[in-house]
């Protein structure tokens, strides 16, 4: 009786394996998360600790950083702390250049400050009317709050002519003293200093109403 054996599936032994196949054993081999970009996807955690850093790029996440252990700020470190803010805010009283606010910074926003301090001007009293019309709005008596209307009217009206008075008279001084200085943002800044309370200006006044300059 004569056997028949079946053919294996298989290649033969002895011949060569197809190229083409054994290149895309390792691609298939390759976990999803590598295949094509050739490392893992890092965890949404992982990535928001690496995007989220300090303006200045330290690790610290921007907090002070101390002479004690760790880091941590000792009593003399928050001493110096504390005196090295109580004098930047003395010299900001005082006008000096290094410590104050890039908006009061410059030769025309200091001639704005000197020539609204040495004058005495219907802005400077906006505070206390305003104060007292609120008072008299909240009283809730009928006739007086027939006048409030009017008066806050009058308010407005005065502090734009007082501004247009003001704006004109330091252009003027302006370019009398500074021709080469721009003058942008001079006039809100003089107005805004007007209508503040005198004991209450940032930097504090270096002249008295009447003083010249």
């Amino acid at each position: 009786m004569r056997v028949f054996r079946r053919n294996s599936t298989g290649p033969p032994s002895g011949t060569a394996e197809d190229p083409a196949q054994s290149q895309e054993a390792p691609a298939k081999a390759k976990p999803p998360a590598q295949a094509g970009k050739g490392r893992p996807t890092p965890k949404r955690s992982v990535a928001e600790r690496g995007r989220y850093q300090s303006i200045t790029g330290s690790s610290s996440g921007g907090r002070a950083t101390g002479s004690g252990p760790g880091g941590k700020l000792t009593a003399d470190d928050k001493a110096r702390a504390r005196a090295d803010r109580v004098r930047r805010t003395e010299a900001m009283r005082r006008g000096e250049e290094w410590a104050l606010a890039p908006r009061d910074r410059g030769p025309i926003k200091k001639l704005a400050r000197d020539y609204v301090d040495s004058h005495r001007r219907p802005s400077e009293y906006y505070m206390y009317v305003l104060v007292i019309l609120l008072v008299a709005l909240l009283s809730r008596n009928s006739k007086v709050n027939t006048y409030v209307s009017p008066l806050v009217l009058v308010l407005i009206a005065v502090v734009v002519v007082d501004a247009y008075l003001l704006r004109r008279s330091l252009l003027r001084l302006a370019a009398e003293r500074y021709p080469a200085e721009s003058t942008r943002g001079m006039t809100t800044y003089a107005v805004m200093r007007g209508l503040q309370i005198r004991r209450f200006r940032m930097p504090a006044p270096r002249l008295k109403p009447g003083d010249k300059f």
